[in-house]
């Protein structure tokens, strides 16, 4: 078998193959590693003039293997790998050197097992290990030892509460009967006779009464379901009273569960009640502040009234109302920095007179809470079909084998220490809730009602099952509101063990992955190696995890799951210490009590091993602003227990962050964190529930009718982090496309620093699905740079369409692969499409371009944060309608009209835009009242083009033709813009899993009408068939190269048509 073999690696990355060739500095050097884009399939890689080269090792039909080497040699097939290995050994066998040297594994350290390290129910490990661990130990000690072990725990169990007629089949069953079912599973019997019989002697009297009671059940569950044919029914339940026991109470229990749903359902709808959603009403809310004018301060109060969409000016608590301004006529919330409790409210009087009102709260709680209220009516009375905005709970909590107490409301308000939310805004509920358990000790049923009721009881919303998934003792269930039932959909969930030798799920993780609308969403709840010692095991389980947990899109296969979703959020005890001597303890409870994190987090092992780019690269984390979570004594917040007495002596756990939430999301999109803490009142485990709370930007499905647009990607140049020899490619993918396209073959150029400089020089074409240029700016090409002779990935990115929204764009990525930084790539891109109006959205164009964390976009300075990718920035004073210098011909199109369903964050005019706003905003900037209406308002994040070309860059290379390539390199026929409005929105739903089926079809014709005419509305979430495809000009671009300047190949920043 390979895995006996010194020279298999097993599933090792390429890289860590890579480096141990590196250190073996050997010619001739190789190993074997499973194939990375093949499953079943093998990679031989080998060391050459401290090059790697790969050969793919491919089985056939009658799975014999054969590898592909040079053309030109005969294709040899072998039975087994090692038979291969050791004719390769030959040389002249078509591989760049014959094998020599083989590379051993490494040992991995095993992890000792823990406690808790066995799943309910899961046979003691010493039955099957010992018997492979020690030959010379027979079977019939090892279930001897099994049989008095248990027959010790009999003896400190108490019996009392069962007949004598139980406790003495239980009790012969441990004496002799386990011995029979032991010799039946060394016979490959696994149907153990001796349970079998012990299982019948005790639930005799329950299968009577399984029977007697089931025709009750049966007539019931008939009468509720209309819809089951007479004589059709569940007595295929009792009709054989031979069926196991076990079977038939899980049929039973199936039953009790569909009668009660049913009976629910029948009741709930002949009163007109949906399970408390129509009752989810929020309560009028007031906040008392304060109000300057000419120097004096007046009190006064504001009263949010959500369901009625009306904001009240008070001059007291319970004084009259002076006058209320209805949600449309609230234009723009201006936040201070400077004064965190101070915000501006404009709103529009009856004669369209614009007023500024500035107030100061209590604190910036109350600030955000009332901001929150408003943005909450904001939303409620929007006209909108669908919504461009969410939010979602994100919970962690090590449960530590004990139930939760009766109360857990804290957690689900965001209350306790750290970043947490206003009381104002109890009544606000998620959109999505996402719960992450570890060392949980109930079911998967007893859970979801648990917190279903508690949803229940404080939002008075019956929120709905998406999914739930479980490893073990690790759990992660998502509730949505019911109102989102439908725009969910591809909803996936997986597990992967990280326990002892990878096969224990007592470490691992489990993750949902979904769509909502347009919008992609992972999750992954984790629980990692304990112990403080014990980092580098959590990296490598880290690094499992993102490789083999199978979520989303399956098309994607090319990419790990930090590449796969719009957003994906980690949670869980990830179990990561503060890195001090435990001579340190009583000074690290000192500085908790004093509240001064910083000291402990600079020791905090994740932040540590995070920006190193050892584990999860390009992750944010909200600043932590609250205490250890771990390890408590239970019942107690008051007292941290950091000693614990082992056989081995003492051990320290000193408090640490175990428990955290982490996210990544593509670029230019729309994400704020809005809490993140612990609570501090639910105590009856050692851990403290950790809660954050985000407001998500989402794409709609709703896209209108546009002309033929198109994206180019151009002058492209990889910089790989590698010392294979081979030939490099690049795949674009996205929901968006008709299909993946792949370009030719690039030229590379070995550096001084051994990493491979790939130059793909020709322009890209990708064709759209959907061409509706809103659509568009909220899509994401994903970018894969592959070998040619293995398939593999070598770097995955990703870019934004959205940075390309006025014209062509420089873009730097970050190119990783397995959570490691493989590369970087930089490149161009422009989009094509017809000039638009956008739609408002509640959050989005207003804002600081100089705060870095604006929508997610780096900008390089001193000091920045790598968040793996940066786009071109053009100076302040450029107009959106101005590119390369000159001011568009096109009719500019108005990017501040105000929409009454928009909630507006602006800059104060008596501060500096840099210091104002603290979040991303939810709509665009409105027009001061004397501007005129004709003129377009100033970007302040208008991107330029870079200058003329890069001399550097070698020739455009001829690509070499290969057989998985196709050419998208055609140029686009130019027609005139359609000077006709879009037509009536129409849903669809840009499946991935579907994106790939479009056919092509040529470009229509485009007709002349007297009138503008909407089209009729189809749904093409059903159908191959798209909005026209009616070719059309680029934007306002960039000038032209100078022709007789480098006239072979291109110029940065300008595309080539």
């Amino acid at each position: 078998m390979p895995s006996h073999q010194p020279w298999y690696h097993n599933n090792i990355t390429r890289s860590k193959a890579e480096d141990l060739l590196s250190k073996a500095a050997r010619d001739g050097s190789f190993l074997i590693r499973d194939s990375e884009s093949v499953q079943g399939a093998y990679a031989l890689c080998v060391l050459y003039q401290n090059c790697v080269y790969t050969y793919r090792i491919l089985p056939n039909e009658d799975k014999k293997l054969s590898v592909q080497a040079s053309e030109g040699v005969p294709i040899r097939f072998f039975a087994m790998l090692p038979e291969l290995v050791e004719a390769y050994y030959s040389p002249n066998m078509g591989l760049v050197t014959h094998l020599q040297y083989p590379v051993q594994r490494e040992e991995e350290v095993e992890e000792e097992p823990e406690p808790n390290s066995h799943p309910p129910q899961l046979p003691p490990r010493n039955f099957m290990a010992d018997a492979k661990e020690s030959e010379s130990k027979t079977s019939e000690q090892a279930t001897k030892s099994l049989s008095d072990m248990y027959l010790m725990r009999l003896q400190h169990i108490d019996l009392s509460t069962l007949s004598e007629e139980h406790q003495m089949a239980v009790q012969e069953y441990f004496r002799t009967s386990i011995f029979l079912d032991a010799e039946q599973a060394q016979n490959g019997n696994p149907n153990l006779p001796g349970l079998k019989k012990l299982i019948t002697a005790v639930c005799k009297n329950l299968n009577s009464e399984i029977s007697r009671i089931l025709p009750a059940l049966e007539l019931f569950h008939r009468t509720l379901d209309q819809q089951l044919s007479p004589g059709i029914g569940p007595k295929q339940i009792l009709a054989d009273s031979g069926q196991s026991v076990s079977y038939r109470l899980e049929q039973l229990t199936k039953l009790l569960y569909s009668i009660e749903e049913k009976a629910k359902s029948s009741v709930f709808d002949a009163v007109g009640y949906d399970g408390g959603h129509r009752k989810s009403l929020i309560p009028i809310v007031s906040f008392e502040v304060k109000q300057e004018s000419l120097g004096i301060s007046t009190k006064m109060v504001l009263k949010v009234d959500v369901e009625s969409g009306k904001l009240y000016f008070k001059k007291s608590k319970d004084g009259p109302e002076d006058k209320y301004y209805v949600h449309n006529k609230i234009l723009q919330l201006v936040k201070s920095q400077k004064m965190h409790a101070k915000l501006v409210i404009v709103v529009e009087t009856e004669k369209e007179k614009i007023l500024r009102k500035e107030f100061v709260f209590d604190d910036t709680k109350k600030r955000e809470g009332f901001c929150q209220l408003l943005q909450q009516m904001k939303t409620k009375h929007s006209e909108k079909p669908e919504p461009d905005m969410i939010t979602v709970f994100v919970g962690t909590w090590n449960m530590g084998n004990a139930g939760p107490p009766s109360n857990i409301d804290s957690w689900f308000h965001c209350k306790g220490l750290g970043k947490t939310r206003d009381d104002t805004a109890d009544h606000i509920p998620h959109d999505v809730y996402v719960i992450g358990t570890q060392e949980d000790p109930l079911s998967d049923r007893e859970w979801s009602d648990t917190l279903k009721n508690v949803l229940r009881k404080i939002t008075n919303i019956s929120f709905k099952q998406v999914a739930i998934h479980t490893l073990w003792s690790i759990r992660i269930i998502v509730l949505a509101k019911p109102e989102h039932e439908n725009r969910i959909s591809h909803v996936f969930s997986d597990s992967v063990k990280t326990g002892i030798a990878n096969t224990l799920g007592n470490k691992g993780a489990v993750g949902v992955s979904f769509m909502f609308n347009g919008t992609s969403f992972g999750f992954v709840n984790s629980h990692l190696t304990s112990g403080s010692e014990k980092k580098i095991r959590r990296n490598q389980n880290y690094t499992n995890i993102l490789r083999f947990l199978n979520l989303g899109d399956k098309k994607l296969n090319p990419f790990d799951i930090t590449h796969r979703f719009t957003h994906l959020l980690w949670l869980g005890d990830l179990n990561y210490r503060v890195e001090l001597p435990s001579s340190e303890a009583e000074n690290i409870v000192t500085k908790i009590k004093q509240q001064q994190y910083q000291e402990l987090l600079s020791k905090d092992q994740l932040s540590i091993e995070k920006n190193e780019g050892k584990v999860f690269l390009h992750f944010e984390e909200e600043e932590i602003t609250f205490p250890p979570t771990y390890r408590f004594e239970r019942d107690t917040r008051e007292k941290y227990a950091y000693t614990k007495a082992k056989a081995t002596g003492t051990k320290y756990n000193l408090p640490s962050w175990c428990d955290r939430v982490l996210r990544k999301s593509y670029p230019l999109v729309h994400v704020v964190c809005q809490a993140y803490g612990c609570t501090n009142d639910i105590m009856t485990s050692d851990h403290s529930p950790v809660f954050a709370s985000f407001e998500v930007g989402v794409a709609s499905q709703f896209v209108s009718n546009a002309p033929q647009g198109g994206i180019q990607i151009m002058n492209c140049v990889a910089i790989l982090l590698t010392k294979s020899k081979t030939r490099f490619f690049i795949e674009f993918h996205s929901s968006c496309l008709e299909k993946t396209v792949k370009t030719s073959e690039g030229e590379n150029t070995e550096q001084c620093d051994r990493s491979i400089k790939v130059w793909f020089g020709n322009k890209v074409e990708l064709t759209p699905i959907i061409s509706d240029p809103e659509y568009l700016l909220d899509q994401h090409i994903l970018i894969c740079v592959k070998s040619t002779d293995c398939d593999e990935s070598y770097g995955e990115g990703c870019v934004a369409l959205r940075a390309a929204q006025f014209c062509y764009r420089d873009f730097q990525i970050t190119l990783t692969h397995h959570g490691e930084k493989t590369g970087t790539l930089t490149g161009g891109i422009q989009l094509r499409t017809s000039e638009f109006k956008p739609t408002e959205k509640l959050y989005g164009k207003a804002h600081d371009i100089s705060n870095p964390s604006y929508m997610g976009v780096s900008f390089k300075s001193g000091g920045a944060t790598d968040r793996g990718w940066s786009y071109s920035m053009a100076p302040k004073n450029v107009p959106g309608g101005a590119q390369g210098g000159r001011e568009s011909k096109k009719p500019s199109y108005d990017l501040s009209v105000r929409s009454p369903t928009a909630m507006n964050y602006a800059a104060s005019e008596d501060e500096k835009l840099s210091e104002m706003l603290d979040n991303p905003l939810y709509g665009s900037m409105v027009k001061s009242h004397g501007q005129a209406k004709d003129q377009g308002h100033p970007q302040p994040d208008i991107l330029t083009p870079t200058p003329d070309g890069d001399c550097d860059r070698p020739p455009l290379p001829m690509p070499r033709n290969r057989s998985f390539t196709s050419s998208e390199n055609r140029a686009q026929p130019q027609l005139p813009i359609s000077l006709y409005p879009p037509g009536h929105k129409k849903p669809v739903v840009p499946s991935r899993s579907d994106g790939g089926l479009v056919q092509n079809r040529p470009p229509l014709p485009s007709k002349s009408r007297p009138e503008p005419q909407a089209p009729k509305p189809r749904d093409y979430r059903d159908t191959s068939e798209f909005p026209g495809k009616q070719r059309v000009p680029t934007r306002p671009g960039p000038l032209l190269p100078n022709k007789d300047a480098h006239p072979e190949f291109p110029k940065t920043g300008r595309p080539v048509n």
